[in-house]
Parts: structure tokens; sequence; C-alpha cells
């Protein structure tokens, strides 16, 4: 498989898609610039190069085509100010005037295309179907879209003479410029970007490359949502931690008392199941044993300690206790493979925030002694930014919906794209 250290795009035009799907205030300022700095090495090698770079990326969710809020003109300023030279847009993804601005790109330049989802193509999905539309309307919209998105694509192809994937974000969507772009480049001009390439090699680490005994910390609100996930968890890991909101589903289902406290109702014999499963697969499945507790859904709230199962009826659990903190950082340091995603609690509130820290320490403690640590997922990510823990553990994940389907053995369609 080609790799971008080994191709020399001297004289080369880069198509390069990027995820700069960055959050904006209302007057358009990026408010956090992590996907635009992570993307900065492999555009600055093909720069070095003497390549020039056509930057494809979306922003936002556009619904009915061109938006202004969803424009990547936004971010063209911040862009130049990152790579310390000028950056060109274009406003358009395709056409002829994408193709007069490609044609002039000189050695070293850099070109941003107009947002790739204000055309319906990149995603493949039709738009603007009355919600009265009957069956037949809807398969033919959806022929029409798939139709045109071959057309799409190709133009976009044709714009470059080498494709490189650096948006791992996406990796598990299928649509134009992340995989199906792929298959109008020879496999040596095609290749992973420099975060790509790490996402791609830190996921195949915790998942194939396992050195035990491996730990899985699976937080979040919902069962129902990491289901996949965890049942491909239990032929894998050797302790499996899950915390979060799911705790008191569990609780629930082995006959506690929770209070206020988030369940799942409609789970309670899924949880019961999996419960059932990880004893089968000889999986040491750890749950918390307390919880911090709030009379209201607030950082003000009073709080006291309950055991899980034991929750007063007007409570409610935002966090775990103490003594889960314990278990939970012992199983932890004891490991060698370590995966994190999802908080133990509200940790936007400070004052319940002290579980998602003290995991959060645990795997810094046990990286630092050799353990290998991945942590991804939106929550987990912004946990150990907020407590200045990223620099202490292996490797952290941009990709939210991509690590979880990656997490969940899926094969992903930008990675295959690449790989073949």
């Amino acid at each position: 498989m080609q790799t971008l250290d080994n191709f020399n795009f001297a004289g080369k035009k880069a198509f390069v898609r990027v995820d700069f799907n960055v959050p904006l205030d209302e007057n358009m300022n990026i408010t956090d610039d992590t996907r635009m700095r992570a993307a900065l090495p492999t555009l600055k090698k093909i720069i070095a190069d003497g390549g020039s770079v056509i930057v494809g990326s979306h922003l936002g969710r556009p619904k009915k085509g061109p938006e202004d809020k969803f424009s990547l003109k936004h971010i063209v300023a911040h862009l130049s100010e990152l790579l310390g030279q000028p950056v060109k847009f274009v406003g358009d993804s395709i056409g002829d005037e994408v193709k007069a601005a490609v044609a002039g790109l000189k050695p070293g330049e850099v070109l941003v295309l107009e947002n790739l989802r204000f055309y319906a193509e990149e995603e493949g999905k039709p738009r603007g179907l009355a919600e009265d539309a009957t069956d037949e309307e809807k398969a033919a919209a959806k022929k029409a879209v798939k139709a045109s998105q071959k057309e799409f694509t190709k133009e976009l192809a044709s714009l470059a003479d080498a494709y490189v994937n650096d948006a791992f974000g996406t990796a598990h969507r299928a649509h134009a410029s992340t995989a199906l772009i792929a298959d109008y480049f020879a496999p040596e001009n095609k290749m992973f970007g420099y975060l790509m390439e790490k996402e791609v090699k830190a996921v195949e680490k915790v998942m194939k490359d396992i050195n035990r005994p491996f730990t899985a910390i699976m937080g979040g609100s919902k069962v129902s949502s990491k289901i996949e996930i965890i049942e491909n968890l239990l032929n894998k890991v050797d302790n499996l931690i899950i915390t979060g909101g799911m705790t008191y589903t569990f609780a629930k289902a082995k006959g506690g008392k929770i209070g206020k406290s988030i369940c799942e109702d409609d789970r309670l014999g899924l949880a019961l199941e999996l419960l059932d499963k990880a004893k089968e697969k000889g999986v040491n499945l750890v749950l918390a044993v307390d919880a911090k507790i709030a009379d209201a859904f607030s950082n003000d709230a009073n709080t006291q300690y309950a055991p899980v199962n034991d929750i007063p009826d007007d409570w409610e659990a935002l966090d775990i206790g103490p003594k889960s903190m314990e278990i939970f950082a012992d199983v932890i340091k004891n490991s060698k493979t370590i995966l994190w995603n999802g908080p133990t609690g509200v940790f936007e509130f400070d004052n319940f925030s002290n579980g998602s820290r003290a995991v959060g320490e645990a795997i810094v403690e046990a990286t630092k002694n050799g353990a290998f640590s991945l942590v991804g997922g939106g929550d987990s990510v912004a946990c150990v930014n907020k407590f200045g823990l990223a620099n202490g553990v292996s490797y952290v994940s941009t990709g939210g919906g991509a690590l979880l389907e990656a997490i969940e053995g899926k094969e992903l369609p930008g990675i295959k794209a690449i790989q073949g």
C-alpha cells in the first residue's frame, strides 16, 4: 500500500480529503481548530515536496444545498494562518470555475473547495422529497442521485493526480469524497494522510495487536446505543468496565432501586443477557457499586453517596462514588491495553467530574507503566482535554462515529477504499 512518506508530490496536484468540520460561533469564528491542526503535517508534506493541494471537506449538515453558515470560506483565513501562507478558495466543488482555479494552481499552493455536502451527490442521498412521497418516488429519487453521484465523483477525481484521505472522522461513510473517489486512482496514487495512518494503526493495535490484560471502559447513557460495541468487545477483552448512565439499567435489571436515575426500562432483559454472556466468555464485567447522587440535575444540587442498587426515590445518580473509583482504577492500572469511550457521569458539571477524572488518571498511570491506551469518542476526548490528561495517554482519536464502528468490528469504507 502506498504511503505519504514514499510518495513524491513534486509537480503533482493532490486531492486531500480532510475533516474540517469545525465548530463556529455566531460570528463565524472557529471555536476549536483541533481538526485543522491535525491535518497540517499532511498538507505541509505535500507543499514541501512541491505539490499543489486541493482541500476537500464538509462542514455541518446542510440539507438544502448552499447555506452561508456552512460555507468553508469561513475557515480559509485561519488555515492560511496555520500554514503560514495564503490559501485560495473557490465557491464550488465541481464545474468550470473549479477546473480553472485548479489549472491555475502553482507548486506549493493550496486551494480550498466549497463544502462538498452542498451537493446531494456527496452523501448519495436524495433531498427535497415531499413528506408524503411514495415508496416508488423515494426509490426513483435515490436511483437518480446515485447515478449523478458517479459523475460528481468522477469530476472530483479528475482534478488531481493523487488522492489522500486524511479524514478518519468520516471513514465510516461511503461518500463520494471519502471512499468512492479512490476507485479513480491507481493503487500507487492513493494513500492515507498522516492523521488517518495514525488512527488506523491505533485502532488496529487495540483491536488486533492486543497486549493483555485488555480493558475497555464503556460509558454513555444508553445500553441500546452501545450494544454492538459491547458484544464485539466481549470477544476480545479481559475486563469490561460499563459505566455512565448505562450502570442504572444494569442495577435495576438486577433488582436494585435506582431512584430517578437514567434507565432504559425496555433493555433490562438485554442487560441481564450481557451479564450472562460475559460470564460465559470469562470476561470480568465491572460495574459501579456506589454513586454520587443529587436531588436535581444541576451542578449546585444537594449531593450524597449511595449504593447503586439503593438510591432514594427522588434522587438521581450523576457520577460514580469513591469505592467505584477505586475498583475501576485498580483494574485499569493492571492493564496493558486500554480503550476508553465515554465518561462515568455528567463530567460537564464540575461536582460530578471526579469519576471521569479518576478513570483518566488511572489510564495515564497505566500508560506510564507501559500500557497502550486509546481514548476516543467525543465525550472521552472532551474529558481528557478538560483534565489536561491528553498528553499522558498513547493516542486520542479524532473520529467519534468512525472509531465506534471500528470497535464494533465493522469495515470502514474510507479505509477499505485505500487498503483494498
